[in-house]
């Protein structure tokens, strides 16, 4: 690498980049682009460029603008579809000492700083969730998917010691409802317990497990020959943003002996909270949680902490050895044999500059600021005629549906999709489609609410939703 064309090149893209978050923070243009893939080959010149390369610190810059205006600006205030965190200073800069240092810090050796950074924070990680990081551990791991799989390779172990060497048993199960997030049925394939050795768990009209009828799903489990590797719970749902009860469920698996994993992906944020942690009562019971720093603490994707009570419980996931990687460090900071990943980023890192740069109660100020915009746009919808809100938000995500109950809310969707302004997604709650907003963005506002009902009243009277709605 020469160092005069990195700094180069560094300054046009810092430059393109700060004019990208200004103009997205403004609101300026669409929230999103959806050009057609061969529009992109060709505005990018990508078939020229991957052959005859040419691009330099002087090209380098407008290419990068167009580049930007092909895809998703987070930073947008209408920019309200997916739980994906809307990257701060210190992630950001994060990324690139990583892209220039790319210290794969899997064992201790390969980057030490890196290392010690991704135990720092985990130990603070651990704290907030209420355990001692004395005997509580964890690993950084790059995404929410992985860190599910992970988690629930660690209830394996315990569960079936022998499983790693001699093969899965055909009667192990895995307790969760049906609004548990996809990776968990993921997961059990990769296992190797197969997606019909999920047993799905009774949840009330919102989604939310019932506990009192958790006795039920597991002499259901017992009556067919099976025995629960871990009960899964949410903490808050994808879909809802609505969390289980999980200091019930938390004290139903210790009474059992069952292994507790919480997914709190995205809720887990509000631990920073003095005033929103009661959201995630009991969570000091689980086994293992998974929180996803690239959602709600302001990091670029991926950063994901599986965490356990019991630290030398992730260890045991994976019962395996290779020469040319030294498993016994002494100074302790090897993560490999704590995940899947051989190679991987420097994670620790973006959170722990977000933290060093706003503090945790910068942190902790967004998360709040953020639950109550989803709160403030409850109370609209519920005082806009046509519109039908069917729970109060317990975080940022909120569904709701404008007109009869129906199809339509798809087609609305695409009309404000087409029109670029906002960005939604949907989501099903008890078998009927919801338009649903994820609150991620500083820049999101009562103005932005305000126009994003008058723009689905007006994507509603366009002619495929008119007549979608007609047909509800």
């Amino acid at each position: 690498m020469d160092a005069d064309e990195l700094r180069a090149a560094a300054t046009a893209a810092i430059e393109t980049l700060a004019s990208y978050v200004e103009q997205s923070v403004a609101g300026s243009g669409p929230a999103l682009a959806r050009p057609a893939p061969a529009d992109v080959v060709a505005s990018l010149d990508l078939r020229r460029l991957l052959r005859d390369g040419g691009l330099d610190a002087g090209s380098f810059g407008p290419w990068l603008e167009r580049y930007l205006g092909d895809g998703t600006r987070l930073h947008h205030p209408g920019e309200l579809a997916h739980q994906v965190g809307v990257p701060d200073v210190g992630s950001a800069i994060a990324d690139v000492v990583h892209g220039v240092g790319n210290q794969p810090m899997s064992i201790y050796e390969m980057g030490a700083a890196a290392a010690a950074v991704e135990r720092a924070v985990l130990d603070w990680m651990v704290e907030k969730v209420g355990w001692e990081p004395e005997s509580a551990g964890g690993v950084l791991t790059h995404g929410g998917s992985l860190a599910n799989l992970t988690a629930l390779l660690a209830a394996r172990a315990k569960a079936a010691p022998d499983a790693w060497a001699g093969g899965v048993p055909a009667d192990l199960a895995i307790l969760a409802p049906p609004s548990a997030h996809y990776s968990i049925e993921r997961a059990a394939g990769i296992l190797g317990l197969g997606a019909g050795a999920i047993v799905p768990l009774e949840a009330d009209a919102l989604e939310r497990i019932r506990v009192d009828r958790l006795p039920d799903a597991l002499a259901r489990t017992r009556a067919a020959g099976r025995t629960p590797i871990a009960l899964v719970a949410a903490a808050c749902a994808t879909g809802t943003g609505l969390h289980d009860d999980v200091r019930g469920i938390g004290a139903f698996c210790a009474e059992h002996g069952i292994w507790l994993h919480v997914d709190a992906a995205h809720g887990a944020a509000a631990l920073l909270s003095e005033r929103l942690r009661g959201m995630l009562d009991g969570i000091e019971l689980a086994d293992s949680v998974v929180w996803d720093a690239h959602k709600m603490l302001r990091t670029s994707a991926l950063c994901a902490a599986v965490l356990v009570r019991r630290r030398g419980e992730l260890p045991a996931a994976f019962s395996q050895h290779a020469s040319y990687l030294d498993f016994d460090n002494p100074l302790g900071l090897d993560a490999i044999d704590r995940q899947v990943e051989c190679t991987k980023s420097e994670l620790g890192l973006k959170l722990f500059l977000n933290l060093a740069f706003r503090g945790e109660r910068g942190l902790a100020a967004y998360v709040e600021e953020q639950y109550a915009k989803a709160l403030r746009l409850w109370q609209l919808l519920r005082e806009r005629p046509g519109f039908d809100v069917p729970y109060r938000p317990e975080s940022n995500i909120l569904c709701f549906r404008y007109g009869p109950p129906g199809a339509a809310q798809a087609a609305i969707r695409e009309e404000l999709l087409a029109a670029g302004e906002f960005h939604l997604s949907s989501a099903e709650i008890a078998g009927e489609r919801h338009l649903r907003v994820t609150v991620m963005a500083p820049a999101t506002g009562e103005d932005t609410f305000a126009r994003l009902l008058d723009a689905i009243e007006e994507a509603a009277a366009q002619p495929a939703a008119a007549r979608a709605l007609a047909a509800s």
